[in-house]
């Protein structure tokens, strides 16, 4: 069984992840903010803030690579990377390329 996380915010972080959970504009931004916090404020495991306090079940381990991300760089961490992605399948072409 993994360890449990014990994760102590300074002020700034607490009011950073608040201001993000309530007002980010990314809905996914929102959902690892709020995440965090329960992992912090309510000191539940990141099982139980996985399986059943999220809008949507999780794996314990993604929420735990959350706080790893939010730990090394912060908010913009948790925002997704550009480049990552499906590469989309048609490209057109514009006027002066076609054939």
């Amino acid at each position: 069984m993994p360890k449990r996380l014990t994760i102590t915010l300074s002020q700034e972080q607490h009011a950073e992840l608040l201001a993000a959970r309530d007002h980010h504009a990314k809905a996914y931004v929102r959902e690892k903010a709020a995440a965090i916090l329960k992992l912090a404020d309510e000191q539940l495991s990141a099982l139980e803030v996985a399986r059943s306090r999220l809008l949507k079940r999780r794996d314990d381990n993604t929420v735990r690579s959350w706080w790893r991300r939010y730990q090394q760089g912060g908010l913009t961490a948790l925002l997704v990377q550009k480049g990552r992605g499906r590469r989309p399948a048609f490209f057109p072409c514009g006027p002066a390329q076609r054939v």
